[in-house]
């Protein structure tokens, strides 16, 4: 079967015997290991994958477009300005359809490109206009890979729900011996199967995630916070995505860029946070409470800076409201139909004990517990080590990336939801409610 479409037609074909057939978009930069990318191409076709390619200008300095117009028996796609009534908007209609933007290999001008919205080609307006996946396999000068503005930017897409192809170590192009070569595109295949043939596992549920801290204002410059990065609860949203739900982001103020997901809400303060997800908690099937919420918030807020004196200064604080109470409670007499509920606790102490306290006291499903008084774990750190306390029983995940952890957390929620009626949900529907 011919899977060649036309401009502004890109949703998938269907294979032999009525296979889905995945549409990725295989993006090819200016670096000496693009000949790799006609392998990569190869490899994705084998394991029944179709494959449009978009190559940037100074790729085509390295490897000719019509070897892989040959292979994916498509045209390349080398300008946002092809001639044509709707080629001003061809990225957008290929951002529609693809399963997967895969980059390889991805030089430091394309990784810089994406981490900061940078729109200045096919490529890279794709990247902004896509929900799909998005895979990188960088390669560059060892150096060059080392430099603190390419591994901030990598950090910047990584916060995103990015996922990488490390490049491997030995002879580069420029005649060093270090790391930066492209890795071998068996490996990236291996990578990019491993992104996309993911079961829609999650498919027709609905998914509540709060992220990040929130801030109590004192005065419009001071204000009480925690150092809630929100990587954790960002990993679990764009987890949720990945397997198929329809996911709503709640998150505080964050220094890292949150995952794309179906809806957004931004908020600031506890009372926000906790508007905003008990207005859409009464439709979701999980509710995710990552979030470091504030215990306590200034009594009263000065609408002017409070200028400083040689005083102490006393300030009174009060409670807030108590989302993850509110929510168990909220489930009370919803039988089959509650959504499944999973907290998480923050501690430096007696931390499992303190877990499984907080969650036959707020009855939740789940606690995640987490030692936040270790570097390499919790707040503002890129990995975590957590317990997942349950009725029966909690379970170990010991020190891996955030990634992980919010999977190991998604399976544990999955199993949960097997065992009792589930809503399924409308997305058009939950859209217009909203």
């Amino acid at each position: 079967m011919d899977h060649r479409l036309g401009v502004g037609s890109w949703k998938l074909g269907f294979g032999i015997l009525g296979v889905d057939v995945a549409l990725i978009a295989l993006g090819v930069t200016g670096g000496v290991g693009a000949y790799k990318a006609v392998e990569v191409c190869r490899g994705l076709q084998k394991r029944g994958h179709d494959v449009v390619a978009v190559m940037t200008r100074s790729a085509a300095r390295f490897v000719g477009r019509v070897t892989f117009e040959a292979i994916t028996r498509r045209p390349v796609i080398t300008s946002q300005w092809r001639p044509g009534m709707n080629a001003d908007i061809e990225h957008i209609a290929l951002a529609d359809g693809i399963s997967l933007l895969l980059v390889a290999p991805c030089t430091a001008n394309v990784i810089g490109k994406f981490a900061n919205g940078i729109a200045d080609d096919f490529l890279t307006s794709l990247y902004l206009a896509t929900k799909a996946p998005v895979l990188l396999a960088p390669a560059m000068n060892t150096n060059m890979l080392a430099h603190d503005a390419v591994q901030r930017n990598l950090q910047t897409l990584a916060a995103r729900g990015v996922k990488f192809v490390d490049p491997g170590e030995g002879y580069l192009a420029c005649g060093w011996i270090g790391k930066g070569r492209l890795a071998e595109p068996a490996e990236i295949v291996d990578a990019a199967a491993n992104v996309i043939d993911v079961p829609a596992s999650m498919k027709n549920r609905r998914v509540l995630v709060t992220a990040g801290p929130t801030y109590e204002d004192i005065d419009p410059v001071r204000y009480v916070g925690n150092r809630s990065s929100g990587r954790m609860g960002f990993a679990i949203a764009a987890e949720a995505r990945r397997r198929g739900a329809y996911v709503t982001l709640v998150a505080g103020p964050t220094t890292v860029e949150p995952p794309a997901v179906d809806e957004t809400v931004r908020v600031r303060s506890a009372a926000e946070m906790h508007e905003a997800v008990m207005r859409a908690a009464s439709n979701a099937d999980v509710v995710v409470m990552a979030a470091a919420v504030a215990d306590y918030s200034p009594t009263t807020a000065s609408k002017e800076k409070v200028t400083k004196t040689s005083a102490p200064m006393t300030l009174s604080l009060q409670r807030t409201k108590d989302i993850l109470a509110d929510l168990g409670s909220m489930r009370s007499g919803l039988g089959p139909h509650a959504p499944v509920l999973v907290g998480f606790a923050a501690e430096t102490h007696d931390v499992v004990a303190k877990a499984r306290e907080k969650r036959a006291r707020k009855k939740v499903d789940l606690i995640v517990a987490n030692d936040v008084s270790q570097q390499d774990r919790g707040f503002e750190a890129v990995t975590n080590a957590v317990t997942i306390v349950a009725e029966d029983g909690d379970q170990y995940v010991p020190l891996q990336s955030k990634d992980r952890v919010a999977g190991i957390i998604l399976d544990r929620v999955e199993q949960l939801l097997r065992t009792r009626a589930g809503k399924p949900f409308d997305a058009a529907q939950g859209k217009a409610e909203r």
